[in-house]
């Protein structure tokens, strides 16, 4: 019988997590299609644009993760087209055959249509972003060092970051630290307690999907850590250096950060009856997208309202994408061998929500037992249990030894303004000239 051709598009948590799971399985030839040519891990992204972590902490090539599985192929490309009547897509390298397509694109930045925003904010949601956010804020940290106009350093003083969820947070609280014990002693012209940074979301607390104990403690250690937490204030503008709010409030900034939200990505060639909420792939409890005969979606591309305990859909985390990366693998060995008696329905285990919010500062929502942590023993929890969500042992190797010298030394391993440098003219850029939608 020959070899089902099986093609995942989108490398991330979900996706490479099936490949992996795919890997030696006879009757199976799998392509990871992906725009990048590396694994990265989301959660940590934060950490990279602050300077906790290098980029090959949280990143690893695809085919040095493919490799040594002779029925798995990668393919640098990104999804043009899928061609449902052809069993086809369309790559910007080429075209694919598949028996069985599986769509695990992840979500990209929302800015619910708000343009000025999408042109002028720093969004966070891939390696370029942190990196271009890394250098961006050491350009403005330089700026203000030998800027003689008060006006402008002013606005290089304040820091907004929009989207109170666990990334804003987690961002919210990494860079409070460094101004208490990182930047003042990199650059003695910024005084750190002259740095304002503003945490604003529209929703009326902080970390909205957590407990009421969680939301309370992060919100009280963000104000204790120096962070102006304003909520119910929704962002209806950013331009000519200032924030506005829909209550008519403004903020002089010269950065905007973006993590409010999140939306998948249509596809030419799928209907729109397919996609439900924030455009996410609608599909059954195996994972198949409705409404089609062999197309499947998982991760944040997908949404599974048919599980009683989730019924508007699972988390949007990591171990979600992980679990159901992992059960899709058996389910499509199932399809392709055509042995519907071997399906099992995807059931989500859920094991709690955390956040970090600093050092020996982090919240977690257990499920088993059902308690809430606080402090230092949910910091530790969340370093552990990101540490081996981590793909590949040399990037645990990495981010174990990074976090280690964070925490024993004075500050970051190599702190905000010391990463990866770049040049800059004495006209050092700003959002709106180099991190515009045509450059991301």
């Amino acid at each position: 019988m020959k070899d089902k051709n099986i093609v995942i598009i989108g490398g991330g948590l979900s996706g490479i997590n099936l490949a992996k799971k795919m890997g030696g399985k006879k009757g199976v030839q799998v392509t990871l299609v992906d725009r990048n040519n590396y694994n990265f891990f989301p959660p940590l992204l934060y950490q990279v644009a602050t300077g906790m972590l290098d980029i090959a902490s949280i990143s690893i090539p695809f085919r040095t993760l493919l490799r040594g599985s002779k029925n798995l192929h990668f393919r640098l490309g990104e999804l043009e087209e899928i061609m449902p009547e052809l069993n086809k897509v369309k790559l910007s390298t080429g075209e694919l055959s598949y028996d069985f397509l599986v769509i695990a694109t992840g979500t990209k930045s929302n800015y619910f249509g708000m343009e000025n925003i999408e042109k002028n904010s720093l969004p966070m949601k891939n390696i370029n972003d942190a990196v271009k956010l890394r250098n961006y804020l050491i350009s403005q940290a330089e700026k203000y060092t030998y800027s003689t106009d008060e006006d402008e350093k002013r606005k290089i003083r304040n820091i907004v970051i929009s989207g109170a969820g666990p990334s804003g947070v987690e961002l919210a609280g990494m860079i409070a630290e460094m101004r208490t014990r990182v930047i003042s002693k990199i650059y003695p012209e910024i005084k750190g307690n002259l740095l304002n940074l503003y945490l604003v979301d529209g929703a009326p607390t902080v970390l909205p999907p957590m407990s009421e104990k969680s939301q309370k403690y992060t919100k009280e250690s963000l104000e204790k850590m120096g962070v102006t937490v304003k909520l119910n204030k929704l962002v209806s503008d950013f331009k000519d250096d200032k924030v506005y709010f829909k209550d008519g409030e403004i903020i002089e900034t010269k950065t905007l950060i973006w993590t409010a939200g999140v939306t998948a990505e249509k596809i030419k060639g799928l209907s729109d009856d397919l996609y439900g909420r924030a455009s996410r792939l609608i599909v059954d409890h195996y994972n198949k997208v409705e409404n089609t005969d062999n197309i499947f979606a998982i991760g944040d591309a997908s949404i599974d309202t048919t599980d009683p305990a989730f019924p508007n859909g699972h988390p949007q985390l990591g171990s979600t994408a992980e679990q159901q990366g992992f059960a899709l693998a058996k389910n499509l060995v199932a399809f392709a061998n055509n042995s519907p008696e071997d399906l099992k329905p995807f059931s989500y285990n859920d094991k709690g929500t955390m956040a970090i919010i600093g050092k020996s500062k982090a919240v977690a929502d257990l499920t088993f037992p059902k308690i809430t942590l606080t402090g230092w023993f949910a910091w530790f929890s969340w370093l552990f249990i990101h540490l081996f969500l981590l793909i590949n042992y040399r990037n645990r190797l990495r981010t174990i030894i990074n976090w280690t010298g964070a925490y024993f030394g004075a500050g970051q391993s190599q702190g905000l303004m010391v990463g990866e440098t770049a040049q800059f003219t004495s006209d050092a850029c700003t959002p709106k000239d180099d991190f515009t939608a045509k450059n991301r």
